[in-house]
This record gives structure tokens, sequence and C-alpha cells, in this order.
């Protein structure tokens, strides 16, 4: 487990590629099991509260509430959208623009596990907001630096592949196949403490297969 940051109310840690943030399945292993093991151990309650999400197959810095007092802070911090979320991804269409802002109206499919782009006046819509620039090109791959301003199901995801510049290794919607996990990582997360009202912010490096040429992976 790896724990960038604990005091009485939060943690916030790494989630790798492949582990789910929380899952129904029996026996498999999320982040909400593994942080709750981790408290025991230390003889700890095992008391985590999830805040917000990421897709099992991207990796990222993600907080978890110890107490429902800070979790309903930060869920209320992520609901005026004065929580920072920024995001590393890589797609291979070279003729994408090289910084811009996506606003799209989209719809969770729950049958399929898929979201997809419909008109404003689509009554199910929810609106979705990021900006990004490209930080870094090499082969036919883009690095685009995003920040998200909503946080809606697949939102990256589904506004870069309705553009044609789906996310690598991201084949649910048309990505090239890696035989890896797709190419996004939530590098940095920004938010006032539930508690102290101190502005925090944590950033990591990706650790994926597909970042490993770009300038961030070896940057110091």
């Amino acid at each position: 487990m790896n724990v960038i940051f604990e005091d009485e109310s939060i943690i916030v840690c790494y989630k790798p590629a492949g582990v789910a943030t929380q899952t129904k399945n029996i026996g498999e292993q999320d982040m909400v099991s593994l942080l709750n093991n981790y408290l025991s151990e230390k003889g700890q309650q095992p008391t985590i509260h999830v805040v917000h999400r990421l897709d099992q197959p991207v990796e990222g810095v993600m907080v978890f509430a110890k107490t429902k007092e800070a979790a309903n802070n930060l869920t209320k911090q992520i609901t005026e959208h004065s929580f920072k979320k920024h995001y590393y991804a890589i797609i291979t269409r070279e003729s994408f623009p090289e910084e811009g802002d996506l606003v799209d109206y989209l719809v969770k499919d729950n049958r399929t596990n898929l979201s997809k782009v419909v008109k404003e006046s689509d009554p199910r819509a929810k609106k979705a907001t990021l900006r990004y620039r490209t930080v870094d090109e090499w082969d036919d791959k883009k690095l685009l630096d995003i920040e998200l301003f909503t946080g809606r199901h697949h939102q990256i995801r589904i506004q870069l592949a309705s553009r044609t510049a789906p996310i690598l290794g991201d084949v649910k919607y048309g990505g090239v196949a890696t035989g890896r996990n797709l190419a996004l990582c939530s590098y940095s997360i920004g938010f006032k403490h539930p508690v102290s009202g101190e502005s925090m912010s944590f950033a990591i490096k990706p650790e994926g297969e597909d970042f490993k040429d770009s300038k961030i992976a070896n940057s110091n």
C-alpha cells in the first residue's frame, strides 16, 4: 500500500491500474478493502469512506476519508467544483489540436457500462467539461495534461474518443489495444483539508508502461 499522506481524517494514496476503487465482486481486492486492512493492521478502526473514484484500469492519486464528517466535507468540495483534479492521457491522433476546452453532454448506459455523447436537450444528459493542453509528443503519440472540471462516468475517455482521439489502450472506446491498462493517470489532486481548512495538493508520476518514453517520466 503506497500511502502518501495520512492523519486522523484522511488518507492520500496511489491507486495502481487494475485495482477497483470499490467493488461488489466477492474475493476481489479493491482500494477500500486494502485500506481497511492497512488500518486494522495498525490497530485502527477500518472506517474508509469513498469520496471520489477512478476507473479500474486507471492509475492515480486518491484521497479517502477516515470519518463520515471528513467524507461529507470532501464530497461537498467535489460538488462545488473546488476539488482540483489533473490527469495525463496519451492519445494516438497526431492532428489533434494542441489545446482546448471540451464541453459535452453525456449519458451513461447502465446496461453496457459505457457513456455516450448526446444532445443538450436530452433529459438524461449531464454536462461534462475539461481543459487540456499537449505537453509532449513522440512517435505517433500525444501526451495531454487535462484539468477535469466535472466528474462524469468515463468522462475523459468518451470526450476524447468522440473526437476520434481515444486514449491509448482504451479498447472500450476504440483505442489501440496494447495488452496493458489504458494510458490515463490521475496525477494530481488538490483540496482543502476537511478539518483544518488548509489547502493541500498531492502529485505523482505515472507508473504505466506507456508513459515511460515521455518527458514527465524522465523529469526530476
